[in-house]
C-alpha cells in the first residue's frame, strides 16, 4: 500500500476567496537573511573588446550598472505588488566582463522578518538591463540569460543552494 499523496500546501498570497493579498509577517521575529543571485548579458565579441577597453560611447557601463542593481535592491517593493518593504542592509553587485559578455552576481542582506531572495534577483535584473541599455548601440542583439537564485541563507528554512551552483 502507498502512502496518499500529501494534501497541496494553500497559496500563501492568496486568501480564502484566492483573492491576491499580502502575507501578514507582523508576528515574525527579525532575523539575519541573505540571498544570492546570478545572471548573465550576452553579447558581440565587438562588445566585449569595447568592454574590456572601456570605450563604449555611453562611458562606465559596469559602474552604472552595479549603481542600478544597488538601487533596485532597495525598490523592489515598488516593482513587486505583494513584496514587502524591508530594511536593505547590505547589497554587493559585482559584475564581470567575461568571453562571452558579462556575468552578473548579486547579494544582498537584512535583519528583517521576511527574505530577500526577491532583492537579490531583482538587483540582477536590473544590472543586466542597464547593461543592454549602455551597449544597444554597439549591440542591438544583446539580450539577458541565466537569472537565478543560488543561494538564500536565514530565516525558517535555513540555507538552500542551488543544487547545480556548488557550495
Amino acid at each position: 500500500m502507498t502512502d496518499p499523496a500529501p494534501a497541496p500546501q494553500p497559496f500563501t498570497h492568496l486568501d480564502a476567496a484566492g483573492h491576491a493579498r499580502m502575507v501578514d509577517v507582523t508576528a515574525k521575529q527579525p532575523t539575519v537573511r541573505a540571498a544570492t543571485a546570478h545572471g548573465q548579458v550576452a553579447c558581440s565579441s565587438e562588445v566585449v573588446e569595447l568592454l574590456r577597453s572601456g570605450s563604449l560611447p555611453k562611458g562606465d557601463v559596469l559602474a552604472v550598472a552595479r549603481v542600478a542593481g544597488i538601487q533596485a535592491a532597495k525598490r523592489t517593493p515598488e516593482l513587486l505588488p505583494l513584496a514587502h518593504t524591508i530594511g536593505v542592509h547590505g547589497a554587493v553587485v559585482d559584475l564581470e566582463v567575461t568571453d562571452n559578455g558579462v556575468a552578473i552576481e548579486a547579494t544582498v542582506r537584512t535583519a528583517d522578518r521576511t527574505g530577500v531572495e526577491m532583492e537579490a534577483l531583482t538587483a540582477v535584473s536590473v544590472a543586466a538591463l542597464a547593461v543592454i541599455d549602455m551597449v544597444k548601440g554597439a549591440d542591438r542583439s544583446a539580450h539577458i540569460r541565466d537569472v537565478r537564485l543560488v543561494r538564500k541563507e536565514g530565516g525558517r528554512s535555513g540555507t538552500w543552494v542551488r543544487p547545480d551552483e556548488g557550495a
